[in-house]
């Protein structure tokens, strides 16, 4: 994460945090601990410049106020997070027990909901300070918590969504042919930086075999005439996520190469047009994987067919087959199908879906057609 936060008022951060604290009331939790990350950076805008052994912890709980529980050192900086006025900060020294300070604020009894990336010595902190007390993953407890986004979180993201496009529109004009997947990648981030990202979370050019491997490595391979290159980037604009993929090709392509490609292309249509309210999550997974089995590369089809994104790149709601998490107005999230030939090429197109009351919006829209490149 960016010390950077999105642009929200103490307001959006105080009914975050509200509406955080009911959701874990509902869930049958005694509230929820919040570490560093970008659970933290959603609540309340506070991002430390660097996680620490120090712990820093917001508690949130039915009935009471949230308290941002901080070293003492951080404590300045925290007070300046756009959130803060909506929280009460309580403060540490080196050389008194955090734990302590926080078991104070919680059910000595109760069920908690705690951040995926809180570190492990803080939790154990937190038992041995609360034996009775007991902790589930925010993943597992409250999966939706960031899912649905308001108005402002959707222009946020649409706004990532178009540089991302004009990333694209600019890369196919860069020579591919005789270049390093290294180079090319480089120009990617520096065109995402250039059309406004603060930060750059992944440059995937995957170029002739490569392209087979999902998340190639960019490596020093030398791009030749003939080959299929898959693109994958994004990263965080004013706070919210972008990722992308298109394929293009160096030269003419072959026949199946263009058929392979088609058939892609049509994939992520379908998964697409099984956007809508009310629909499960994996509907969206089998509508896509559906045009591809059905031409005979199922087994080519290897991974889930979308991610959620918001502050982070990748977060539910997950396009999976057994999730069965439906659609609702505000969630957003990739719809990525790809075909992957092992030794030979690789096709992935990639756009981020928002759903709309009465169905999907893309928030990319360059072609999803072939493009040929130098």
């Amino acid at each position: 994460m960016t010390g950077t936060a999105a642009p929200f008022a103490a307001d959006d951060y105080r009914a975050r945090m509200e509406r955080a604290a009911r959701s874990a009331a509902e869930a049958g939790l005694a509230g929820l601990l919040v570490a560093p990350g970008p659970d933290l950076v959603w609540l309340t805008g506070y991002a430390p410049t660097a996680a620490t052994e120090r712990l820093t912890l917001l508690v949130l709980a039915p009935g009471q106020d949230p308290v941002l529980v901080v070293p003492t050192l951080e404590a300045p900086d925290a007070a300046k997070a756009p959130g803060a006025s909506a929280l009460t900060l309580r403060d540490w020294t080196d050389g008194k027990d955090p734990y302590a300070t926080t078991a104070a604020l919680l059910d000595a009894g109760g069920r908690f909901g705690i951040s995926d990336n809180a570190w492990a010595m803080h939790l154990l902190g937190l038992q041995k300070a609360l034996p009775a007390t007991s902790y589930a993953s925010l993943t597992d407890a409250l999966p939706m918590l960031r899912a649905v986004k308001d108005t402002a979180e959707l222009e946020l993201l649409a706004a990532a969504g178009a540089a991302a496009d004009a990333t694209f529109e600019e890369i196919r004009k860069v020579p591919f042919g005789g270049r390093r997947e290294s180079e090319v990648a480089a120009d990617l981030a520096g065109l995402l930086r250039r059309f406004g990202h603060s930060q750059v979370d992944f440059t995937i050019v995957a170029s002739g075999p490569n392209g087979a491997n999902p998340h190639h490595e960019v490596g020093d391979r030398v791009i030749e005439r003939g080959d299929m290159v898959v693109l994958d980037f994004g990263g965080l604009k004013d706070g919210y996520g972008s990722d992308t993929s298109r394929t293009v090709h160096v030269g003419e392509p072959t026949d199946e190469e263009r058929r392979v490609h088609d058939l892609v292309r049509a994939a992520q249509e379908a998964g697409f047009r099984a956007v809508r309210p009310g629909v499960p999550c994996q509907e969206v997974d089998r509508a896509a994987r559906a045009v591809i089995a059905d031409a005979g590369y199922g087994e080519y089809f290897i991974h889930r067919t979308g991610h959620g994104i918001g502050v982070t790149t990748h977060e539910p709601p997950y396009m999976i087959e057994g999730e069965e998490q439906p659609l609702v107005p505000g969630m957003c999230f990739s719809v990525e199908p790809g075909v992957y030939l092992p030794g030979r090429f690789g096709v992935r197109i990639e756009d981020i879906v928002t759903v709309t009351e009465d169905g999907g919006r893309r928030l990319n829209d360059t072609t999803r057609e072939m493009v040929i490149v130098d």
